[in-house]
């Protein structure tokens, strides 16, 4: 494996193995990497010639009193991880290198930075499709992977290819939990055990709600209402939002249906964590 840190090094490199007629597969993360990004660079090996990961933890996206500064950090670990697991190229840039100057031009993500994540941290998906239209650009990929538990990040992304028609796939990969539910998340590193315990509501929730839609339950107030209930009766949870949205566009969803996104986040010690699952999906 091949790490670099410019952008004209990384254009080099990708443009070498197109050339050379390899379909290129790009997994961009923000490093701390765990067993959900090996899921995805997992995948990226398969179906890709030439696998390109990023490791960069994009200030644009954080806001004021965010974890930016304390977000985890392991460069060394990480590049281990992907020389594991078959990566081509890692690119690793400084943030003085992915933004030069304070970014003038930005693009909005419209009606995703106003639902759920939008609202709950202002500018924050703007953050998100800046760096990712930024990065589909030097990369150049055929297809680009993105894990199914930051389910608003990922139908904003497809979004904003197609709306701008950016000619890359974008490969959704289910989300990837602990034997006790829990979503695997850099973020998970925050939580002393007994505030781990009790994180496990938020995929027990969840579950309610899904019980709830396979027992016939169609008002989404009350499929809803089932996931609130388990967070509620949990000590020490702060349940920040619970909704049943359309999975396209995240607006509310009217009636319950099958393929649906029931998205959840709630802060657990010093930790603030997401989740969801598809109605009618194995959980």
């Amino acid at each position: 494996m091949r790490a670099v840190a410019t952008s004209a090094e990384l254009r080099a490199a990708v443009g070498a193995a197109r050339q050379a007629g390899a379909a290129v597969g790009f997994v961009p993360t923000m490093g701390a990497l765990h067993a959900g990004h090996r899921s995805l660079l997992a995948r990226a090996r398969r179906e890709s010639g030439f696998v390109v990961a990023s490791i960069f933890v994009n200030p644009l996206q954080f806001g004021p009193g965010e974890d930016l500064a304390s977000y985890p950090r392991d460069l060394a670990g990480d590049l281990d991880v992907l020389e594991r697991e078959g990566v081509d190229l890692a690119f690793t840039p400084e943030p003085a290198e992915m933004w030069p100057r304070e970014p003038v031009v930005r693009v909005c993500s419209g009606s995703f930075g106003t639902r759920l994540e939008g609202a709950m941290r202002p500018g924050h998906l703007d953050g998100v499709a800046t760096v990712v239209a930024k990065l589909l650009n030097l990369v150049g990929p055929s297809r680009a992977y993105f894990g199914q538990k930051d389910a608003q990040q990922l139908a904003m992304v497809r979004r904003m290819v197609a709306d701008l028609a950016l000619p890359n796939e974008i490969v959704a990969c289910p989300t990837v939990r602990e034997p006790d539910g829990l979503a695997i998340s850099s973020r998970n590193a925050y939580l002393s055990p007994s505030e781990r315990r009790r994180a496990t509501a938020l995929s027990s929730g969840l579950l309610a709600g899904q019980e709830a839609f396979a027992g016939g339950e169609r008002d989404p107030a009350r499929i809803e209402a089932a996931v609130v209930a388990v967070l509620d009766s949990t000590p020490d949870i702060e349940t920040q939002y619970v909704a049943l949205v359309e999975p396209d566009g995240f607006g509310p969803a009217p009636t319950a249906e099958p393929g649906q996104v029931l998205a959840a986040a709630a802060r657990v010690g010093p930790a603030r964590l997401i989740d969801n699952l598809v109605l009618g999906e194995p959980a």
